[in-house]
């Protein structure tokens, strides 16, 4: 989900990246807050996809944002279930599918370049208490790029494993991803070094 920015006019693409991070805060508040029912999740739903809409946000890419929720609503949904009742799970999983579409929706309007500006603006006020926001801004900006690297490795280690005949080795996946990731890590950490990132 990060890194999808599509570029659009809508009017949700053209509001600053701050004012959108702050709207998106607020309403996954409110949704965890005032969303207490099957009817008030419906409501918030249809209104999460009327934001869509205006944005020109094609429906597959939408519901392509959220498929990997599947599998963690359906395990959401039975504990629930069990444990309290179905109009509960209806609106925790409810709750949890509109945090993450108002989620991917920032992230389909916004570019990462933006909200990294946004945020070392925020910060720069707290210079004086020891906090740089260069640096956490290049901390956000390589979490935001190793997400995808990560997932690449893992689709990759997964592949081999199964061309091995291993797709049901937890072992033939686990390690070989420690160990990409580790030199990946270790690289970039030269890389950084090497540009002279952090020096005195």
């Amino acid at each position: 989900m990060i890194g999808l920015y599509r570029p659009g006019d809508s009017p949700l693409h053209r509001l600053p990246a701050g004012v959108k991070l702050v709207l998106l805060l607020v309403s996954i508040v409110a949704a965890t807050v005032f969303v207490r029912t099957p009817p008030q999740v419906a409501g918030a739903a249809g209104a999460v996809a009327g934001l869509f809409a205006v944005a020109g946000i094609p429906w597959r890419v939408a519901l392509a944002q959220l498929r990997p929720l599947v599998w963690m609503l359906l395990l959401i949904g039975v504990f629930q279930v069990l444990l309290t009742s179905p109009a509960r799970a209806a609106v925790v999983c409810g709750v949890l599918v509109i945090s993450v579409a108002l989620a991917a929706l920032f992230t389909l309007t916004t570019r990462v370049s933006d909200m990294l500006d946004a945020v070392t603006r925020w910060l720069r006020p707290l210079r004086g208490m020891g906090v740089d926001p260069e640096r956490v801004g290049l901390l956000l900006a390589l979490a935001i790029r190793c997400v995808p690297l990560l997932a690449g490795i893992v689709h990759d280690v997964a592949e081999a494993r199964r061309a091995r005949g291993l797709q049901w080795s937890m072992t033939a996946l686990v390690t070989p991803v420690l160990v990409r990731a580790l030199r990946t890590a270790d690289a970039m950490g030269d890389a950084l070094a090497a540009r002279g990132v952090d020096d005195a």
